[in-house]
């Protein structure tokens, strides 16, 4: 019997060990934690004509997106789920800052973005630079940008990585969230990192 007990006792302690080390919950997003090599700064403008890097964000959590005002479908739909992201954040929202950064600065005016981008949530940032520091930002950043050819000069579409890149709070990269990605899981991922 008293081996029995203490049979029974190590298996306790066992299992109530094995719960002190378990690991959190994977991300649902894709975890690129210690991933190097992939830009952590850039130097570009808001569509407010405010020079901007990722100082700016210190504190909060960053999704960046890289995308255009012309795109027909990935980019306001990405928009839209990040504006998903932010009410199912509720007040949280505020430790969150979202921006779009664009991958077609000859069209993509500051007036343009500063019409597009808030029109998805007042607190996101439209961002842009010249054609070379565009070319920086995306090359920096991992973001392939391509622009393809329209029936007429002014009519080209940009294939452009569709993911978006999540910062965690001290400016370091942690996820990236594959186009599609429910609002919901996304937002609970962010919860995370806040």
């Amino acid at each position: 019997m008293t081996r029995l007990l203490a049979a029974l006792a190590v298996v306790v302690l066992g299992v109530f060990l094995s719960g002190c080390n378990s690991k959190p919950a994977p991300f649902n997003a894709v975890d690129i934690t210690g991933i190097t090599g992939y830009g952590n700064d850039f130097r570009l403008v808001d569509h407010n004509g405010k020079p901007r890097t990722m100082a700016d964000f210190h504190g909060k959590v960053v999704a960046i997106f890289f995308g255009f005002t012309f795109c027909p479908d990935v980019c306001p739909t990405t928009m839209s789920e990040m504006r998903s992201v932010m009410k199912s954040l509720g007040p949280q929202s505020e430790k969150l800052q979202v921006l779009f950064v664009t991958v077609d600065p000859a069209r993509d005016t500051q007036e343009l973005l500063a019409k597009y981008v808030p029109a998805f949530h007042p607190s996101f940032l439209g961002l842009r630079g010249d054609a070379e520091a565009t070319a920086k930002v995306t090359r920096d950043f991992k973001i392939v940008a391509r622009t393809v050819p329209g029936k007429t000069p002014d009519s080209y579409t940009v294939d452009h990585t569709a993911g978006t890149l999540i910062f965690d709070r001290q400016g370091r990269l942690r996820l990236m969230a594959p186009y599609g990605m429910d609002a919901e899981k996304l937002a609970a991922d962010i919860k995370r990192l806040m």
